[in-house]
């Protein structure tokens, strides 16, 4: 398996499967601007390489992705310095839903935030016992803005996602299992192998029928998915003329508690 390095993002490939590794352990691979970027243009170029029939997305032992990087957004001035900001940032994770060739999430650790968006954007998610999936956006004054509230309410279902959503409480991997947010649970040590042999025998298919098979299970469950998530952006950036977002965003950069004033 040939790899190549960026800065934030590892780049292997390795005959008919592409894997990209996030690579911020320092930060709990916290979803910078840079690193999606990174992401989506090294997934983009594997679905358009011929030579690749799936991707594999992995982290680190400790972290999938523990959300977005707060500290990007905590000083955002309003609504529509937040739309101009974070617009092209957020429908990276639409980008990564609209890819034709699967895509398969290898989770280990905490998947929130936007880690749990990205998950969720996946086709595929293979679990560590260690994994840990959460939208906990509402404790810092904002709400999921990359997916979370339609696709996670179209994985576990309304009861669970508004649950998740207004209390930031967190699914174990065999809880994200039971409600069908995750494809299967392995040992930590076993994760890696295992997404792997699981890329291998999709790779294995034939690769008409596998995008086609894709399409069309995605097609059973995303109809009115883009309204869903019009509304859902809209809601997420007119946040940003709250007291209460600036408030929740720079008490976590500082690790303090918020107080929030319902301004």
């Amino acid at each position: 398996m040939s790899v190549s390095s960026e800065a934030e993002v590892l780049v292997e490939k390795g005959g008919a499967i592409g894997v990209v590794t996030l690579n911020r352990p320092q930060a709990l691979n916290a979803l910078s601007l840079s690193l999606m970027k990174a992401l989506v243009d090294a997934l983009e170029a594997f679905d358009a390489d011929p030579e690749i029939r799936v991707m594999l997305v992995a982290g680190s032992p400790r972290a999938f992705a523990a959300g977005a990087d707060i500290n990007e957004m905590k000083d955002l001035a309003g609504a529509a310095a937040a739309e101009s900001a974070l617009e092209n940032h957020l429908e990276r994770w639409d980008r990564v839903g609209r890819l034709k060739k699967p895509v398969i999430a290898a989770v280990s650790g905490f998947a929130l935030g936007g880690g749990c968006e990205l998950a969720l954007a996946c086709d595929l998610v293979i679990a560590s016992e260690t994994a840990s999936f959460g939208q906990p956006e509402t404790l810092i004054g904002v709400i999921p803005g990359a997916g979370g509230t339609q696709r996670l309410t179209k994985a576990v279902g309304k009861a669970l996602a508004m649950d998740l959503v207004l209390t930031g409480r967190r699914l174990n991997a065999r809880e994200a299992l039971e409600r069908g947010l995750v494809s299967r649970v392995v040992a930590p040590e076993a994760l890696h192998d295992e997404a792997m042999k699981i890329a291998a025998t999709v790779a294995s298919l034939a690769p008409l029928a596998a995008r086609a098979a894709k399409a069309a299970v995605a097609a059973a469950v995303d109809r009115g998915l883009d309204a869903g998530l019009k509304a859902e952006r809209e809601a997420f950036f007119a946040l940003f003329d709250t007291h209460d977002q600036k408030e929740g965003m720079r008490a976590f950069a500082e690790k303090r508690l918020p107080k929030f004033t319902g301004s």
